[in-house]
């Protein structure tokens, strides 16, 4: 149940993940695992103690396939430490003790060269994308979360059984049956298991931060594939569990059988008579005594049936549940997002701590419930947060646009501005919520005189607030700048025939909201000083018709002007992206005060920036 868009990476420069954390998302970090997760009378045991988890999937732990800002053209690459690390902090911080990462990756016959796939071709392998997952399991084992790791998927969002079979001009099928692609399949699965881990030099066979290697991610595969390949897996591995990646929500009777597999699984998205709580009770009993089960997937529904499926699991006493699915921070500040199309155009991957912004999929009231569910399931009080660590506060270049590296746990930001490092520091703004804008800076100084200004930022929940984090600058302010976000039409001076849009948003990059309208609609915006500039940032759902641009200097009688426009487009991809043009001018209008934008056809601007004269700073 999950989708991703494939289009370009640049693996030419070094790998950021080889960079410093930066220390922002850090918490202390756990001892690395002594003992290995074990199978017994049907539960997972850890040093002889039963083995529970309520959890989540982290999708971009191997790849990320999430950024998406307006300009880029690529959204896959491969994460670094402060990613990795904000996502398995976070995990820890919401109880979580496991998480389950989507499949190692396949190249494509539509992949361009740049995009980051683990496997290249039978035996190939991108040594650049497993150092990326050496990484992601040094970082586990920091942070005392264990990975589950899908080793192949049904699906091809990241290549998975029909990319082997293209390999060798063969039909997807064929996967399950054909010799040489069993061998290829073989040959992954050796690379892996054998594999050194560059960070650490503890073999992947040997590292107790994985929790389990699963057969696949949601795969229809026939019960001879599944013993011959977990067979193969033991003969490799003999500390590691083993799920079978069966794709069902009910638990065959053949993976229940079979010596060679140490857990069972389902998933669970909305369609069919029973509940999500029903199927559990209903695979518990089947599974009790048996085989240690996990709910390796579940969501999309109502926040009070997931509350039922999680009763359930506790109440079952099965060893455990991850929900689908957790998004970590963007390196380049804030979030990455995912909107989910089979979550019928409403649900997004969840953020930790929730936003207001996710109020329509309940995002607040299923975190803090999934957070309770997963200390519980441990037999552990639900601690207070702790107080967030520093932020890290990133480049400005010559604009007063704000962006950071957030930090994990924190509710919100202040931002603060000075003339001198050693101040007086004013409060620019409070209560920033860093998932208000998507790909964006999180704030924009529209305040800022003309002149030179440092800035630093502090992180706060209601533990406390943060250390600052480190001072940026000097920015230097040239213009005064008014930015228009769209989450509402309240800045606009006037319009007609716009709406405010929040659905479809993966076309739209993931921009969470925009003003949407047809041909005729139009949006007016005052400035207080003379207009000096601006950037329209708009998408097209179906074909370029660049909106007509006017200034004025009363509201009321408007003169055209030629703009520049770039489009940002390389092709729809799995998601049907729409087309992202920006339109720019500088030198709009002397003494112009007003901006018309007219739309000639269907279009949704996502963000309006203008400049205008700056003011003085007061002496």
């Amino acid at each position: 149940m999950k989708t991703s868009p494939h289009i370009g990476l640049s693996l030419g420069s070094a790998l950021l993940f080889a960079v410093a954390a930066g220390a922002s998302a850090s918490v202390l970090s756990a001892p690395q695992f002594q003992s290995f997760v074990r199978a017994e009378a049907g539960q997972l045991v850890e040093d002889g103690k039963p083995f529970r988890f309520i959890a989540f999937n982290i999708p971009n732990l191997l790849v990320i396939e999430d950024n998406v800002p307006f300009k880029e053209l690529n959204p896959w690459r491969l994460p670094d430490r402060f990613e990795l690390t904000d996502a398995l902090a976070t995990a820890r911080q919401l109880g979580g003790t496991v998480a389950r990462t989507y499949v190692i990756t396949v190249k494509r016959t539509n992949d361009t060269p740049e995009i980051p796939r683990h496997v290249l071709g039978p035996g190939r392998f991108n040594e650049e994308a497993f150092r990326a997952l050496d990484l992601a399991l040094q970082v586990a084992n920091e942070q005392g979360v264990r990975l589950i790791i899908p080793l192949v998927d049904n699906w091809t969002w990241q290549g998975g059984r029909a990319e082997y079979a293209a390999f060798r001009g063969k039909a997807s099928d064929a996967f399950w049956t054909d010799k040489e692609l069993i061998d290829d399949f073989k040959t992954t699965v050796r690379f892996i298991l054998t594999r050194t881990n560059t960070f650490t030099g503890i073999r992947y066979s040997e590292d107790p931060a994985v929790l389990c290697w699963e057969t696949g991610n949601e795969i229809d595969s026939p019960a001879p594939w599944t013993r011959e390949i977990a067979a193969y897996i033991r003969n490799l591995d003999a500390n590691h569990l083993i799920m079978d990646g069966f794709n069902a929500s009910e638990l065959r009777t053949a993976s229940l059988e079979m010596p060679e597999i140490d857990i069972v699984t389902t998933h669970h998205y909305p369609g069919g008579s029973k509940t999500f709580a029903q199927l559990i009770r209903e695979n518990a009993v089947k599974a009790k005594g048996r085989k240690p089960y996990v709910v390796g997937e579940f969501g999309f529904v109502p926040t009070a049936q997931m509350e039922e499926a999680l009763d359930a699991i506790a109440e079952t006493r099965i060893s455990g549940g991850l929900l689908w699915s957790l998004r970590f921070r963007n390196r380049d500040g804030g979030f990455y997002w995912h909107s989910e199309p089979a979550g019928g155009n409403l649900y997004k991957a969840f953020h930790w701590p929730p936003s207001a912004i996710a109020a329509a999929y309940d995002e607040e009231p299923l975190m803090n419930l999934a957070r309770e569910h997963a200390f519980k399931i441990r037999g552990i009080a639900v601690p207070p947060l702790p107080v967030p660590p520093a932020p890290v506060l990133l480049p400005a270049a010559g604009s007063p646009q704000i962006t950071w590296q957030g930090s994990v746990g924190a509710r919100s930001y202040r931002l603060q501005r000075a003339a001198n490092r050693s101040g007086p520091w004013s409060v620019v703004a409070e209560n920033i919520d860093e998932a208000a804008v998507q790909y964006r800076p999180q704030w924009v100084d529209e305040s800022a005189p003309r002149g030179e200004w440092l800035y630093r930022v502090i992180a706060v929940n209601e533990s406390g607030a943060s250390a600052p984090s480190n001072v940026e600058g000097p920015v230097r302010v040239e213009h005064g700048i008014f930015v228009d976000e769209l989450s509402n039409l309240d800045r606009l001076f006037r319009h007609g025939g716009v709406t405010i849009h929040n659905r479809d948003c993966r076309q739209a990059k993931e921009d969470g909201h925009r003003a949407g309208g047809t041909k005729g609609a139009s949006m007016i915006y005052k400035l207080p000083d003379a207009l000096e500039g601006f950037r329209i940032f708009a998408f097209f759902p179906k074909q370029i018709t660049p909106p007509n641009f006017s200034v004025s200097v009363d509201g009321e009688t408007f003169r055209e002007i030629q703009v520049l426009q770039q489009s940002y487009f390389r092709g729809g991809g799995d998601y049907g992206y729409w087309l992202p043009v920006l339109f720019h001018a500088n030198n709009a209008g002397v003494e112009a005060r007003f901006l018309k934008i007219q739309f000639t056809g269907e279009t949704q601007v996502g963000r309006v920036e203008i400049l205008h004269a700056a003011r003085e700073p007061r002496p």
